[in-house]
């Protein structure tokens, strides 16, 4: 899979622009501020309908305009692929392939399997546990269509429960049989979302601690944790006992939505007293290992960004990354940088055929 052509109309800082890449590699270069990650993420909203790092849609559109395109030609499976994105401010954000609109956005996600390495990856490690759940959702909904449909379904009953647990407290009311069945329908899709999140990292965490080694020279061990109530009682258990906790503070303090992982270096949180090469070396290792096991499940090689990550590594971290990268198990790649020789003498390590766009 790769992608051949895209177009941008009024997208953040383009107006109008149109690009043909290479099947393997393609490099945008040019000073800050410029624009480079801005066509990254206009390909990463070809694959997920949203902005990798904006989700709030209007300001996606370039400032005085009213709306926003995206159009992406891709080649899958001997077979042209049309994708355009679009949103106009006071409507409905519309993703259609092939001219034909979805229904539900969901239905798309995991068609074109994409993975982006950036800076902004850093929130993994530094913010709080909705980041790092954000990331196991998004890398097995790429490949699990019954994960993703659980975890809409529960996230739209936790509000529900969140909304009815709020109306109890204003009106100085309660009715537990209306409450249990809420808790019923959590603790169906709760019980699929664990499931499946634990039978993700018994996969996951080998093909990570593989990444991180070739990455580092076997030079530290680390370990990925998940952490969550669900291991030690059923949901529908932890409902009932955090009942009159949830009433005081009229939501629903336990659940899926609750849990975390830890990421430990030689046995220390990552966060803490990991090095700034470990921890980018960690975030790294992470996104190579998501990389490979959405290959394997999808059965597809995933398009692979790299946002401005060679100017914030060290000259050892960027060969490691050539290295890994200059074989038959990558695809396309969409690489940007500030420096036009740093970048020219990268790719060519690589040994495959590239494009350089200087914006």
């Amino acid at each position: 899979m790769f992608l051949k052509k895209l177009s941008l109309i009024n997208y953040k800082n383009f107006d109008s622009k149109e690009f043909d890449f290479d099947t393997k590699i393609n490099c945008f270069v040019g000073h800050n501020g410029i624009g480079k990650t801005n066509i990254l993420d206009a390909i990463y909203h070809l694959s997920f309908g949203k902005s990798y790092f904006n989700p709030v849609a209007t300001q996606n559109i370039k400032h005085n305009e009213d709306f926003f395109v995206v159009d992406g030609h891709f080649f899958k499976e001997e077979r042209d692929e049309k994708i355009i994105c679009s949103f106009k401010r006071g409507a409905k954000k519309i993703i259609k392939r092939n001219g034909k609109a979805y229904d539900k956005f969901s239905e798309h996600i995991g068609f074109l399997p994409l993975v982006i390495i950036s800076p902004a990856d850093r929130d993994l490690i530094l913010e709080g546990s909705d980041t790092r759940r954000k990331f196991i959702d998004g890398v097995i909904s790429q490949s699990n269509k019954n994960y993703l449909q659980a975890l809409l379904k529960y996230n739209k009953i936790l509000l529900q429960r969140n909304s009815l647990l709020k109306y109890f407290a204003v009106n100085h009311t309660f009715d537990k049989t209306t409450l249990s069945v809420y808790n019923e329908q959590l603790q169906e899709y709760g019980e699929i979302i664990h499931k499946n999140r634990i039978a993700f990292l018994e996969a996951f965490i080998p093909i990570f601690k593989e990444q991180y080694a070739s990455i580092s020279n076997n030079k530290e061990e680390v370990t990925i944790t998940y952490n969550s109530k669900l291991l030690e009682k059923k949901l529908i258990h932890l409902l009932e006992d955090s009942l009159d906790k949830d009433r005081a503070v009229q939501y629903t303090s336990v659940g899926t939505h609750k849990d975390d992982l830890s990421f430990e270096i030689n046995g220390y949180p990552v966060k803490r007293f990991g090095s700034q090469g470990q921890q980018k070396s960690f975030l790294i290792a992470l996104k190579l290992a998501q990389f490979n096991f959405i290959k394997e499940q999808a059965k597809t090689t995933p398009i692979l960004l790299l946002d401005d990550i060679f100017d914030k590594l060290d000259e050892n971290r960027v060969s490691k990354i050539v290295t890994l990268v200059d074989n038959h198990n990558y695809g396309q790649i969409f690489i940007s940088d500030t420096h036009v020789e740093r970048t020219e003498n990268i790719v060519k390590n690589i040994h495959q055929s590239y494009k350089i766009f200087k914006l």
